[in-house]
């Protein structure tokens, strides 16, 4: 088994592009199958055990000090984690001062620029509130950048 395990996200978006790369050449499997050769690629028997094995907290990148980067309000950002605390399994309150500010208003004669951001992140790595438009108010990759 590997040394450094990663967190269920983690897992999930390796199931992710293990399916993707395996469509490129041609070759179909389920989101199950992708998760049983993750599972099985860090030495487990099956998904179900390296689950168990595996715990709910936020990616490395998504503590204190790491490096993230996503969306604000379809804005896209990069940034430094001021703060990160995990509220309930899956779901982390991230304060982020943001490399650059972002204009948080869309009407073109108006601006209004931010620095640092909070928000409440879930397990796929975006927030609840969406915009009238329907996309979240925040989204953080990830496992990105490191």
């Amino acid at each position: 088994m590997s040394a450094a395990l990663p967190t269920r996200l983690e897992a999930k978006a390796a199931a992710r592009r293990l399916r993707a790369g395996l469509v490129e050449r041609g070759i179909r499997i389920g989101h199950a199958e992708a998760l049983e050769r993750v599972a099985r690629g860090h030495g487990f028997r099956d998904w179900n055990a390296f689950h168990a094995a595996i715990d709910d907290r936020p990616p490395g990148t998504w503590t204190r000090g790491g490096r993230v980067s996503g969306t604000y309000l379809a804005q896209p950002f990069t940034a430094r984690v001021v703060d990160a605390e995990v509220l309930r399994p899956g779901w982390v309150r991230m304060v982020l001062d943001l490399d650059a500010p972002v204009d948080v208003v869309s009407f073109h004669g108006f601006s209004n620029l931010r620095r640092r951001i909070r928000g409440l992140v879930g397990p796929g790595g975006y927030s609840r509130e969406r915009t009238s438009a329907g996309i979240p108010h925040l989204r953080i990759e990830i496992g990105a950048p490191e």
